[in-house]
């Protein structure tokens, strides 16, 4: 808690001689100064939390589960078509013709195969446009990898 001196009127000082008079007010100083520690904590810390790695990721070795009687497979082409079956489609019709595909079965697993070709970013739009389609069941389909 801080205290004030009286002020001087006059040349003499307001109120008695020693009474110092109290100051209500809370003195942030302290709090600014440990935040700019905590901030500069953070912003040292902050790079060495992220972690660059290469990874070469291997091929899956895990027993395939057991697939449907008639699966539908969503492919995506190195041209970045998309077909729905063996039937290359718009990428605007996708709902609707999964929707035929399914008997409007939203729960229904969706199978998704892309070319090597085919871009990270080109693959999440397709699935994006499954998610949004309502499709949340989506398996991605790769060669065996087991030896």
């Amino acid at each position: 808690m801080g205290a004030k001196l009286g002020q001087a009127i006059g040349g003499r000082a307001r109120g008695s001689g020693d009474d110092l008079v109290e100051s209500h007010e809370i003195n942030v100083t302290p709090f600014i100064d440990v935040m700019l520690v905590l901030l500069i904590i953070f912003m040292v810390a902050a790079p060495l939390a992220t972690v660059d790695l290469g990874v070469d990721l291997p091929a899956s070795a895990v027993e395939p589960q057991p697939r449907p009687d008639k699966p539908v497979f969503v492919t995506v082409k190195p041209d970045l078509s998309v077909a729905v079956g063996e039937e290359v489609i718009a990428r605007d019709t996708l709902t609707a013709t999964l929707d035929g595909a399914t008997h409007g079965k939203k729960d229904e697993r969706i199978y998704l195969r892309a070319d090597k070709a085919v871009s990270y970013g080109d693959l999440m739009e397709v699935m994006n446009l499954l998610r949004n389609a309502g499709y949340l069941k989506i398996a991605l389909v790769g060669l065996d990898g087991r030896s």
